[in-house]
């Protein structure tokens, strides 16, 4: 029983880290270092999810989760259940183990329809995209609403409409392109797929949803800080402004767009330089690798 009151107190601990990141405005100033949080939170919540059923089913044994799955199956194979381990034990750990095939599944699902949207969306590029030397190294489609926007996979390619080269100026518009080769060469959609996994397969948590959505914002912030290394933030900035006048812009399925997401907040948070002490970064990730550790080491004893 006891390890399944870790498995708990981890999945209590993750909601807990959840809420004040949320709150936390720092996480703004050292995006990297919160998505390295985010996925620790998302990976620590969905092992406790697993092990938390299993260790009560397997409470009988009275060892680490890792070792009593390792028992139970010696115990199966020679056809010989402890006393004390009725088929409600054995149901908790059907239980771990559906939730872990509901990860999977999910995961293998979001991945399977995320490739088929781009490789859809890759063939009518094809077809009616191209290039254009004001736009160097992106596809320009020929459309008058906003759009910028990367699409990733093993070869991203970052799209512009025909309407963002007429709205922004050559400053602005190599900032934006930089911002959407940042989406595409650290593969911001494989950051953002184990969150949209997890929504699906654990529905009925709100702030795993939530999640998603600050994930999905820091990515954006991510991408913009790798744009400012590159250029001033005033042209970046405009930008975003002239993105969020634009009112309707385009982001197809499947792939990441500079003017998707708080517009309002990312153009203020342009004009903030500092960053957040080191000791709060490094604190904010020694409690994250506290969370993955705990159930990690239940399913390795």
């Amino acid at each position: 029983m006891a390890y399944a009151v870790h498995f708990a107190a981890t999945m209590l601990a993750c909601y807990l880290t959840a809420q004040v990141m949320a709150r936390s405005t720092w996480t703004w100033r050292s995006p990297r270092v919160a998505i390295i949080c985010w996925q620790a939170v998302g990976l620590a919540l969905g092992l406790s999810a697993m092990g938390l059923p299993m260790a009560l089913g397997l409470s009988t044994y009275g060892l680490p989760t890792g070792s009593a799955l390792l028992a139970l199956a010696d115990d199966l194979a020679h056809g010989t259940l402890p006393v004390g381990l009725s088929t409600f034990h054995l149901a908790g750990v059907g239980v771990g183990f559906g939730i872990g095939a509901v990860l999977v599944t999910t995961t293998v699902r979001s991945i399977h329809g995320t490739v088929r949207a781009q490789r859809r969306h890759r063939d009518l590029l094809s077809l009616v995209a191209r290039d254009d030397p004001a736009a160097p190294g992106a596809l320009v489609l020929d459309h008058p609403s906003a759009a910028a926007y990367c699409l990733p996979g093993v070869k991203p390619q970052v799209v512009v409409s025909a309407g963002t080269l007429s709205m922004l100026d050559h400053a602005e518009l190599a900032a934006v392109l930089s911002h959407e080769r940042a989406h595409a060469h650290e593969r911001h959609d494989l950051v953002l797929l184990p969150f949209t996994a997890l929504c699906r397969a654990l529905p009925w948590f709100g702030w795993v949803r939530d999640a998603h959505e600050r994930v999905a914002l820091l990515v954006e912030m991510r991408a913009d800080d790798k744009a400012r290394e590159l250029h001033a933030d005033a042209p970046l900035a405009g930008a975003l402004r002239r993105f969020a006048a634009a009112g309707h812009r385009i982001t197809p399925a499947g792939a990441l767009g500079v003017g998707d997401r708080d517009l309002d907040v990312r153009m203020q948070r342009l004009l903030v330089s500092d960053r957040p002490p080191r000791v709060l970064g490094a604190t904010a990730l020694a409690v994250a690798s506290t969370l993955v550790a705990l159930p990690i080491t239940l399913f390795l004893s």
